[in-house]
């Protein structure tokens, strides 16, 4: 969004800077007429890593008073998290604090984004132009891109079909209880996906993802056709489209993920004083409770409602497409892609639950075609500088980017170390890709494994111990100049921050907050990334 935004400005004769956040000079920003802030919030209410740092800087003491600047600040969230568009409200309201004069409101866009950001781009060019004066004709704007202007070939609204050539599971059996959410996996179920990029002319680096543009599985869509009572041969008109109702819920709706403009619909349509309370602001809590232990099926079966098909369609939100870190190097494996998918399967309220995107994936035979395009992740990249070591941190699905990385390294020579800090619940059913990891040490490929299994012994072992027990060698390899990755769930990349905090602090000096200036530092040069979902 901030792309097309610099574009428009850049066409309408305007003077425009693009930067990302981690490379904005924050001693300018006294002296700026007039700054747009695009956001997207990660996790509950935080900012996305390359905006830590200017975040920090502008929440801060050291912020300066602005009471020249005139603001607008664009959220891109998703209302299935309780915080939603957090980081953009906290900026929001912090540059208003300082003196800034609010241009307009702040934008809070859900998965659905263009419905939102689309307005918001017009009106806030509307005011650039008011507010600055054209470049003159020989002057050129000065643009800083965040990725490269060619358009893909492919892209998620047109997608490539790539072939399925393998499909294999990698875990065994295993039940689980999981926190709060109080149900259990029937069955844990990880794949090793291996796709045909025949053709394509995808290019990929290590560190991207690949983007599955998924059909919802007939089981999901059986289910909310028999909640809501609705025949899945309605015919519904919605926007420039018209589709049968089970169409609509197989293609273009979301069918897991719940949000509260649903929650809202749900309650106001069933007349549920319970659900409409619960979207108050002091309910936050419990509401991310509901995000996280819900899917659509369970709201409406909960909270039953007088539904007719086009207000189920509207009250929906668009399919949301799933990204995969690639788990491969195509310098080791030409024109494929690997993925390392965790097809998710459990019992909650009384019903079983199948991931819809991961569910399609996990039962695609081998032949089958898959809408994929790649997703490019400039920001978590095997360094420029192949002598540097490479500290990886990967628990689960979330090693699928260091296979790929071992790959590469291997593969161009890297002289550099690589260092893996692995976890699972369990050795014999989730220690994913083991004999890789083994011949990979064999070779020189991988020079150190660190593994952890929770569920092994009495007292719980995560990724996080580990990495405190070998602290000291930890520090000297950032030192030395090594660079960090973290991969996975959020809450383990927020606990790994904390041991990181420790350590460093530890060998530092003791000090808490250098800690924090040295980590920050790390992010700043690209040595310390993270990749957390």
């Amino acid at each position: 969004e901030a792309e097309k935004l610099a574009a428009e400005a850049e066409a309408a004769g305007l003077n425009v800077r693009l930067l990302r956040a981690d490379a904005y000079p924050q001693r300018e920003l006294a002296s700026e007429r007039l700054l747009y802030v695009v956001i997207s919030t990660q996790g509950e209410g935080d900012p996305p890593d390359d905006a830590i740092g200017f975040t920090e800087f502008l929440l801060g003491r050291r912020a300066p008073k602005l009471p020249q600047l005139k603001f607008a600040v664009l959220g891109l969230g998703d209302t299935s998290y309780a915080d939603f568009c957090g980081i953009a409200r906290k900026l929001d309201t912090r540059l208003a604090e300082l003196g800034a004069s609010r241009v307009q409101p702040l934008g809070e866009a859900d998965l659905d984004i263009d419905t939102v950001a689309a307005p918001w781009r017009e009106q806030a060019l509307t005011h650039a132009r008011d507010l600055l004066k054209p470049a003159p004709a020989t002057q050129l704007a000065t643009v800083t891109p965040l990725r490269p202007h060619a358009l893909p070939a492919w892209s998620q609204d047109k997608p490539f079909i790539a072939e399925v050539l393998a499909n294999q599971r990698i875990t065994g059996r295993e039940f689980r209880n999981v926190g709060f959410r109080q149900y259990r996996d029937i069955d844990k179920d990880v794949r090793h996906l291996e796709l045909s990029l025949q053709g394509s002319g995808l290019h990929y680096e290590p560190g991207d993802a690949l983007g599955i543009r998924h059909r919802n599985p007939d089981v999901l869509v059986d289910a909310v056709l028999a909640a809501t009572g609705l025949d899945g041969d309605a015919s519904v008109a919605h926007g420039d489209e018209t589709r049968t109702l089970a169409a609509w819920l197989r293609d273009r709706r979301e069918l897991t993920r719940i949000g509260r403009p649903l929650l809202a619909s749900v309650a106001e349509r069933g007349g549920h004083v319970d659900l409409a309370q619960l979207l108050e602001a002091e309910r936050k809590i419990e509401l991310a409770a509901l995000f996280d232990n819900h899917q659509l099926i369970d709201v409406l079966r909960r909270w039953p409602a007088d539904w007719d098909a086009d207000a189920l369609v509207a009250a929906l939100r668009p399919q949301a497409q799933r990204l995969y870190s690639i788990a491969s190097s195509r310098k080791r494996v030409g024109e494929e892609a690997h993925l390392t998918v965790d097809a998710l399967r459990y019992h909650a309220h009384g019903f079983d639950h199948i991931g819809a995107a991961s569910g399609f994936l996990a039962a695609l035979e081998d032949g089958a075609g898959v809408p994929v395009y790649v997703e490019p992740n400039e920001r978590f990249r095997v360094p420029a500088d192949a002598t540097r070591d490479i500290i990886m941190i990967g628990p689960g699905t979330g090693v699928a980017p260091f296979r790929s990385f071992v790959q590469e390294r291997a593969e161009t020579g890297a002289a550099g170390r690589n260092w893996l800090l692995f976890g699972a619940q369990h050795f014999n059913t989730g220690f994913l890709y083991q004999t890789e990891w083994q011949d990979a040490l064999a070779k020189g490929e991988l020079h150190r494994l660190d593994l952890a299994f929770s569920r092994d012994q009495a007292e719980k072992h995560y990724v996080q111990q580990r990495l405190r027990e070998a602290g000291r060698d930890v520090f000297d390899w950032l030192q030395n100049g090594a660079h960090l990755y973290v991969c996975g769930a959020i809450a383990m990349g927020k606990d790994v921050h904390a041991a990181l905090l420790d350590i460093v602090a530890a060998h530092n000096g003791g000090d808490l907050e250098a800690a924090s200036d040295y980590l920050s530092s790390l992010q700043r040069e690209g040595r310390y990334a993270r990749d957390v979902y």
